[in-house]
């Protein structure tokens, strides 16, 4: 199957289950890592469906790793009997070395951890993209939005080009 390709049950098989836009926006990321996430199986059937939220969640160190705080996982509507907190910390997997270097550069730099994707990989493990970034000031994020503006509507004059529609 495609990436982002759906089973016939309207599952992800894999692909992006739920996407922080605004995290891009927010903060200019200076470097991503994947970070795989402690879930259990009702979560993990939720978020192939989709309706996971992380727009307002952070990442953040709670007892020497890294934790997700404050994203949103609905519970599972499939006939399962156990329920979970839906806005409960995960644990995110990362390797010793990882966790010290993203800790020093919070520390050292005042860096925020951004959570900017769940998605299934190839084997259909649940990871998190998260990404180190700086905040943006409102200046940068109006220049973010004049640039995109600017790239969308080249793109529409050079597609309306040929079409004699100036």
């Amino acid at each position: 199957m495609a990436k982002g390709s759906k089973k016939a049950s309207g599952m992800i098989s894999h692909g992006i289950a739920a996407q922080n836009r605004k995290g891009r926006f927010n903060y200019t990321i200076l470097e991503t890592v994947e970070a795989g996430i402690v879930l259990k199986g009702p979560e993990v059937k939720s978020l192939r469906l989709g309706r996971a939220t992380i727009t307002e969640a952070y990442a953040a160190e709670r007892n020497g790793e890294i934790w997700l705080f404050n994203s949103f996982i609905p519970e599972y509507q499939g006939g399962v009997l156990s329920r979970f907190d839906t806005k409960a910390p995960r644990k995110l997997l990362l390797h010793a070395r990882q966790v010290t270097h993203l800790l020093n550069a919070v520390a050292r730099e005042g860096a925020s951890l951004v959570p900017l994707d769940i998605h299934f990989n190839e084997r259909g493990m649940a990871k998190v993209t998260l990404g180190l970034g700086e905040g943006r000031k409102k200046e940068d994020k109006r220049h973010a939005i004049a640039e995109r503006d600017w790239q969308r509507d080249k793109a529409r004059l050079l597609r309306n080009k040929g079409k004699g529609d100036y």
